[in-house]
């Protein structure tokens, strides 16, 4: 019950309002911003009256074609496997303590920033990488590095592979946390059990059975991937080709470009890319629908068996595969930023020094404060906005649920490369020069939702008997919420913030546009570096970005269990 006339009740009513404006205002006034330069209107170039030449410029752009194909190939094939790899995995460990051993080995890498797995799986493929020397000479016969075209392959084929290696651990999570849920996955436990006793295999209860239903709760994130991968940065700009490149990165090419007319073309592109992430989607959708109706009638005619012992093999080999390559590719990394010397085929540096690190500390200081500064702050207003709306929810009649539940995807399923540009271009007509705050509230755009949809569960699971009953002793809401929910709700508070913080340490596009390039973060520095640089302090500048999220995810883990440690101590 809202107590009247309070500051407190007050600010929580209008929070909901706030979270609205903050994460709908940017994204429309992005697409805004980015309208009218695609169609002529800038006038910083004089350029006044609506045209098409912006989009007669972008189609007579060299290898156009190229840049669409990519971007449409790479993030849907790449999203349709880590689609694919998820299901088996459920399949094939579902009701197995596997799946939870994989589970914690896959959960790491779901923080790994996207511009360090892209190094780090770099650092795989090249042909002096890690897996030639694995092989060499003793199976491959290789004294020198083989001649192929990974990464940087025309094909996209390493774009595929560090989208793949990214997006399952995410798409695996959301599906054991819907199954986490005790109504949902009480419900599908029961009726796999009963699919069982009527003799079907455990790989046909669960793809008849359990994924129908599954599938449901899991297609938004799906969505919410394909939208990303099909405008991604950080991975095409390590691991892809750079003639020509997909289209996101050329975008980004020529909106930094000295000359200011291809901002114009810049936009077209970033309208042409929203269309291409429309496609996708479209596309995705169509194979929903054929799927369903090829395979409907093989959910109901009976067959107790369809190849389960094959899968299940198959899906072994292919998780045995994937985490070898996972840890390959960090040992191969932490080797780099230690090696001195280190000729082909020898697997191991013929020298370890400490000189790469000691070299990038001194140099990262700067970059390493600003990651900090930006990412705290962003987090801090992350967890009080989302805290209040979640508290909102509670005090008011108002379905605050559906909206926010709604309006906190926005964010991700816009592609960020298309209303990121047209928020910068907002900002420059209003002559916004705080790249400070700027740069926070880009970062807030993408880590709201994720913290958000972490808190939000464990907060509206809170039972409101502890809440009746302290009101019932004559506890305000305030008091309520500060003495009560809060401490109830320390160690999921402590997990979203250091979910917000990695990624916040992760972005990349929207530092670098909204800061105008004045603020150098670690994952700026990072990629900078991946194009071009040293290997070894690549190496080093990577590991501080996996480094960092990894710190804070300990920390809370750790200070609940001292916190609630000291609590009782003080009771005895």
């Amino acid at each position: 019950m809202i107590v009247p006339n309070t500051v407190f009740t007050r600010t929580i009513a209008s929070t909901p309002t706030l979270l609205i404006l903050l994460l709908v205002v940017p994204v429309l006034g992005g697409l805004l911003g980015l309208l009218l330069p695609a169609f002529g209107w800038l006038p910083a170039l004089n350029s006044t009256e609506f045209n098409l030449l912006g989009f007669e410029h972008l189609l007579a752009t060299p290898g156009i074609e190229r840049m669409v194909l990519l971007s449409f190939t790479t993030s849907l094939i790449s999203t349709l496997f880590a689609f694919l790899i998820t299901i088996l995995i459920l399949a094939s460990y579902f009701n197995s303590p596997w799946l939870h051993r994989i589970q914690r080995l896959l959960g790491p890498v779901l923080v790994i920033p996207h511009a360090a797995a892209a190094i780090a799986i770099g650092f795989l493929i090249t042909p002096s990488g890690f897996i030639s020397r694995v092989f060499s000479p003793w199976l491959s016969g290789w004294d020198n590095p083989p001649d192929w075209l990974l990464p940087n392959d025309p094909y996209g084929l390493s774009i595929i592979l560090g989208l793949t290696l990214k997006e399952l651990p995410f798409l695996l999570l959301i599906a054991l946390g819907v199954l986490a849920q005790p109504e949902i996955g009480r419900t599908l436990k029961a009726q796999h059990k009963v699919a069982l006793s009527l003799q079907y295999c455990p790989m046909t209860a669960f793809f008849k059975v359990i994924l129908p239903t599954l599938y449901g709760y899991m297609r938004l994130p799906i969505l919410a991937v394909l939208a990303y991968s099909s405008a991604s940065v950080e991975i095409p700009l390590i691991l892809g080709p750079n003639t020509p490149p997909t289209l996101a990165v050329a975008i980004m090419q020529w909106f930094h470009d000295p000359d200011l007319s291809l901002r114009i073309q810049a936009s077209s592109g970033a309208i042409l890319q929203i269309a291409i992430t429309l496609l996708v989607l479209a596309t995705w959708t169509l194979l929903e629908r054929l799927t369903k109706k090829l395979l409907l009638g093989k959910l109901t005619n009976g067959q107790r068996e369809v190849g389960g012992m094959f899968i299940k093999q198959f899906t072994n080999a292919l998780t045995f595969m994937m985490l070898s390559m996972i840890g390959f590719a960090l040992i191969a990394m932490l080797l780099w930023s230690f090696s001195g010397f280190w000729s082909f085929p020898d697997l191991l540096p013929q020298q370890l020094v400490s000189l790469h690190w000691q070299s990038a500390l001194t140099q990262m200081q700067a970059p390493l404060w600003n990651t900090l500064k930006i990412a705290l702050t962003t987090a801090l207003l992350a967890i009080v906005l989302t805290l209040f709306v979640l508290e909102a929810e509670q005090q008011t009649t108002k379905n605050i649920a559906v909206i926010s539940g709604f309006i906190i995807y926005l964010p991700l399923l816009v592609p960020s490369i298309a209303f990121l540009f047209g928020l910068v271009w907002v900002l420059e007509q209003i002559n916004s020069q705080h790249s400070f705050i700027n740069v926070v509230l880009a970062h807030l755009l993408f880590v709201l939702p994720y913290v958000f949809l972490s808190l939000a569960t464990s907060y509206r699971r809170l039972d409101p008997r502890f809440s009746a009953v302290a009101a019932s002793l004559g506890a305000s809401p305030a008091k309520i919420f500060w003495q009560l929910k809060l401490p109830l709700l320390f160690a999921p508070i402590l997990i979203a913030c250091a979910l917000g913080l990695a990624i916040s340490f992760g972005q990349y596009l929207p530092t670098l546009l909204a800061g105008a390039g004045r603020l150098n973060t670690i994952t700026t520095e990072a990629v900078t570096l991946a194009n071009g640089a040293s290997r070894r302090t690549s190496a080093v500048y990577a590991l501080v970005q996996m480094l960092l999220p990894a710190l804070f995810f300990l920390l809370a883990w750790l200070l609940p269990k001292l916190f609630f440690r000291a609590s009782s101590e003080d009771i005895k």
